[in-house]
């Protein structure tokens, strides 16, 4: 798999929303918020080839220059999108479709369930790798029935963050340190 490469789709969004409303219960401060160039790096390594991070974002008046300027240091191509609907679903449906053509594995990082379809396209390509990348406990459980799709957490597995967040999730008897708790 030498000559292949990975696509790695953020939908920001819905991570964000995720993050604020169902983790934190507000809106994340700005040192709680993932950290995107770990999470590239991350799946780079993870499936050691190179990969491509397309982040979306939709934009309802002037581009956000800062926060494109950060993603574009960090290697990522910013997608700003304005329009009617669910602008950012729309494109990642479409870039997911898009990627069924050509030679890539696939990491979505999202909960959203608007992509079953796309995913359950690009898993019949025995060849591919597909992952989706959240938060365990809040992933659409149709996303988590996409043949052949490794579920990938953005806190445990990736390291995606610089302090550990306010979660409960199940833990693996395996994994249980009785030290997190006391």
């Amino acid at each position: 798999m030498a000559d292949r490469s990975s696509y790695l789709l953020v939908d920001g969004e819905n991570i964000d929303a995720t993050l604020g409303l169902s983790v934190l219960g507000r809106r994340p401060h700005p040192e709680e918020r993932p950290r995107w160039n770990t999470l590239l790096s991350f799946i780079q390594e993870h499936w050691g080839e190179p990969t491509h991070g397309l982040f979306f974002l939709a934009v309802s008046s002037d581009l956000p220059a800062s926060f494109v300027q950060a993603l574009l240091a960090m290697g990522y191509t910013p997608i700003p999108l304005r329009g009617d609907g669910k602008v950012v679903d729309i494109a990642i449906q479409r870039t997911l479709t898009a990627l069924q053509d050509r030679p890539a594995d696939v990491a979505l990082v999202s909960h959203d369930r608007d992509f079953v379809e796309q995913m359950r396209g690009l898993s019949e390509d025995e060849q591919r790798r597909l992952a989706v990348v959240g938060f365990r406990e809040f992933m659409a459980s149709d996303l988590r029935q996409v043949p052949r799709v490794e579920i990938l957490d953005l806190e445990f597995d990736a390291g995606a963050f610089t302090s550990p967040l306010p979660r409960v999730r199940v833990i693996e008897i395996d994994e249980f340190d009785p030290y997190e708790f006391i």
